[in-house]
């Protein structure tokens, strides 16, 4: 039987799972936003700010040695086996502590000549013209130069930004967040008035998807508050413990007139998860209503199904 000294356990730990896979498994690795990724075998696993959680089992933890136990089903010894073997990233570690961390200024990606492109993938995503050119007009998203990305820009009350979210307008799923950002200023359309309730949702596509249901609906989306948390939130395994995501606590905290926060999260376990356990930790101070897609997994998704719908019906009609 192997013998590990206190020192090769106490580095084995200290490695956490994105580290692990990125060395040893990469392409077990899906990275789905910012820092946010989940893994080809388990979908429902993910994996942020250091921390992984498999949602689907309830189970989560900090260190890759926690995954080989929890999830692969290897003893420790087995798991100290794997981690000790794989020198390259044992050594990595003592490094990667030793550096401190230091704030970055945020980089605003160069702007393109024009925004042809991103106007034409938002329309493919069936957002509406008119939201597309008002998001424009007021600096919130413009087109990457080289790249043709999608920017979407989140500024503070004083109109400086803070936040870059970048997303890709191919067939192949892209994207990530800009040197720099901070979440906790992501991106959002606020209402001019003192408007009562703010809507969460996990994307900026999503956000712009219920601007256009509203507009569908003859209502007027620009006295809505519609905040983005620019990614996955993750809760912790006990939801009590969990924390308020910074980008929902400073927005609260700069208007104090909020009663109401509808969430707009996914159908998917991740999505629900997260609704649980906002509304546990919110709920408290604010009526939190949690009102998922009725159709799709997310809200855009219901805003394409729903055009679609629309427009075989009207098909049918003209006939």
């Amino acid at each position: 039987m192997a013998y590990y000294s206190s020192e090769q356990i106490l580095k084995a730990k200290s490695i956490d799972l994105l580290t692990y896979l990125q060395e040893n498994e990469p392409h077990e690795l899906v990275h789905i936003n910012g820092n946010n990724y989940t893994t080809k075998t388990h979908d429902s696993l993910k994996i942020s700010n250091g921390k992984w959680n498999w949602f689907s089992q309830g189970i989560g933890g900090k260190t890759a040695i926690n995954y080989l136990t929890e999830v692969r089903g290897y003893t420790f010894l087995e798991a100290m086996d794997i981690m000790t073997k794989n020198a390259n990233i044992i050594s990595k570690t003592d490094t990667v502590k030793s550096k401190k961390i230091t704030a970055k200024n945020l980089i605003l990606p160069i702007k393109a000549d024009n925004n042809f492109k991103i106007i034409q993938y938002l329309k493919s995503r069936g957002i509406d013209s008119e939201v597309i050119n008002y998001c424009i007009d007021k600096g919130l998203i413009y087109q990457e130069k080289d790249t043709n990305n999608v920017v979407f820009i989140g500024y503070d009350n004083n109109k400086n930004p803070h936040y870059v979210g970048l997303r890709g307008i191919t067939e192949k799923r892209f994207m990530k967040e800009a040197t720099g950002s901070k979440k906790e200023y992501s991106f959002r359309l606020e209402s001019a008035t003192k408007n009562n309730t703010v809507h969460i949702f996990e994307s900026s596509i999503d956000l712009l998807s219920y601007a256009t249901i509203l507009k569908s609906k003859n209502r007027n989306w620009k006295e809505e508050n519609l905040l983005s948390l620019a990614g996955i939130y993750q809760p912790q395994k006990v939801i009590g413990n969990s924390k308020i995501p910074k980008a929902i606590e400073i927005f609260l905290s700069q208007n104090p007139h909020i009663k109401c926060i509808i969430l707009h999260l996914d159908r998917d376990v991740a999505g629900r998860n997260s609704a649980i356990a906002l509304q546990t930790v919110i709920s408290k101070k604010y009526t939190v209503i949690d009102s998922p897609p009725t159709i799709g997994k997310d809200v855009n998704e219901y805003l394409c199904s729903t055009k679609k719908l629309l427009k075989q019906q009207q098909d049918f009609e003209d006939r």
